[in-house]
């Protein structure tokens, strides 16, 4: 130690001096829209895709939206559009798919979500839910059949684990799969799933239910095609307050058969479901920020128009400025977190409790800022044409679907503890 503190100071050369004063000075100006420069940390390709994905967004979905949320409409054509584009199923590869990063598809999430999070969750549950499960529990003859159409949008999924009784506690699922009594190699599949988007005109139905013989919990594609009358309705639930850009109702499931062929093979319990959960969670922790961002656009135009005492625009008032602040800080630090998340996905270092943070933080925080911005347009916001009510409605569904946000701080509390809090 005596030498080491002994030992002459070592100076920089003069040059060095120069060149860090130069770099800790330069004149880089601030971007309100990306502020940390996160656009910097992707890939050529992931820019691409991204700008991809933006025009379709911005020239063919944005024009329909207001109409869409109005009448409670969803046109099954707009998955068609999605897979012309390559936007479905994006990180699989082979099948028709993309094969892109985990990163890249956040992308794609984020500039869908950024018009709407209907639209966004009904590429999410084709995507994430359904493909995702296919391509990473089903059969070879499964994914054969089913994911090539799926990602040309010819044929639409839906996800069923939810039930009308059990939201938080899929364990309790009360759906059934029985041996059929005269028809080898057929189960029986009774039960009923609600708030599934896509499945009034989904054509396969990703469907979780308890093998009657063993208890487990087993996933069962529900071919639409293949069922006789009366054993399956999937009637749609109407009259909802946010996400009405989307299409949302019921699997109803009375002795529907499906053949044995069509059980994903090996994985049983929830670890199913659950992995396919946290694939479509991952995805709304980036599709939130795009509908935080257009948020903030939208406040700020407002603000910088709006003139109010003595002619002076909204903006130049401190109330005004600290709400935009903190929008733009969450959101920025929100895109960092799920682009970091990304990255260890690819890399085979995820934890799902990584997701839980990222899901829980994005949301809970992309809908206190949509809230807080809201206030820009004073009694303007009633206006749907203004948008910012239509993305605080949505936003308030993305924080309850998929895992709502206390649901999430159970499954963190429980990792950092070890102690299990949901029993």
């Amino acid at each position: 130690m005596l030498k080491a503190l002994s030992r002459p100071r070592l100076r920089p050369h003069p040059r060095s001096l120069i060149v860090a004063k130069r770099s800790v000075h330069a004149p880089v100006p601030f971007k309100w829209e990306d502020p940390l420069d996160i656009a910097s940390l992707f890939t050529e390709d992931e820019v691409a895709i991204q700008e991809t994905a933006k025009s379709y967004c911005q020239d063919r979905l944005l024009p329909r939206v207001l109409d869409a949320y109005r009448s409670e409409h969803y046109d099954r054509n707009i998955l068609k559009e999605m897979g012309e584009v390559g936007l479905l199923g994006a990180t699989i590869k082979g099948h028709g798919c993309a094969g892109t990063s985990s990163v890249a598809s956040g992308l794609i999430t984020r500039e869908v979500e950024r018009v709407d999070s209907g639209y966004r969750s009904g590429m999410s549950v084709q995507s994430s839910l359904v493909m995702g499960g296919i391509d990473e529990f089903g059969t070879e003859e499964q994914k054969e059949r089913y994911l090539p159409e799926m990602a040309k949008g010819n044929l639409v999924g839906c996800f069923g684990l939810t039930e009308p009784n059990h939201g938080s506690d899929p364990g309790s699922m009360e759906s059934v799969a029985k041996s059929h009594p005269t028809k080898k190699g057929y189960y029986l599949l009774s039960g009923s799933k609600t708030w599934i988007t896509n499945s009034p005109i989904a054509d396969v139905m990703l469907v979780w239910a308890k093998v009657q013989d063993t208890g487990k919990i087993r996933g069962f594609l529900v071919d639409r095609k293949s069922c006789p009358p009366g054993t399956l309705e999937t009637p749609p639930l109407k009259n909802k307050n946010g996400l009405r850009a989307s299409l949302t109702g019921m699997i109803l499931m009375d002795d529907c058969p499906v053949p044995k062929e069509n059980m994903f093979p090996t994985v049983e319990g929830l670890k199913g479901p659950f992995s396919c959960l946290n694939s479509a969670r991952y995805g709304i922790a980036w599709g939130v920020m795009g509908a935080l961002e257009d948020c903030i656009g939208r406040a700020r135009t407002y603000a910088l128009e709006r003139r109010q005492f003595k002619n002076n625009p909204i903006a130049k008032y401190q109330l005004v400025q600290k709400k935009l602040s903190d929008a733009v800080t969450d959101a920025s630090y929100g895109v960092l977190a799920a682009a970091q998340v990304g990255r260890l996905k690819d890399q085979g270092r995820l934890a799902p409790e990584m997701i839980s943070m990222t899901k829980r933080h994005n949301c809970d925080k992309a809908l206190v800022n949509a809230r807080v911005l809201q206030e820009v347009f004073g009694g303007n916001a009633v206006s749907d044409e203004y948008h910012i009510g239509r993305h605080v409605a949505n936003l308030f569904v993305t924080q309850t679907y998929e895992g709502q946000s206390d649901i999430h701080s159970l499954i963190l509390g429980r990792a950092i503890t070890g102690i299990q809090a949901f029993a």
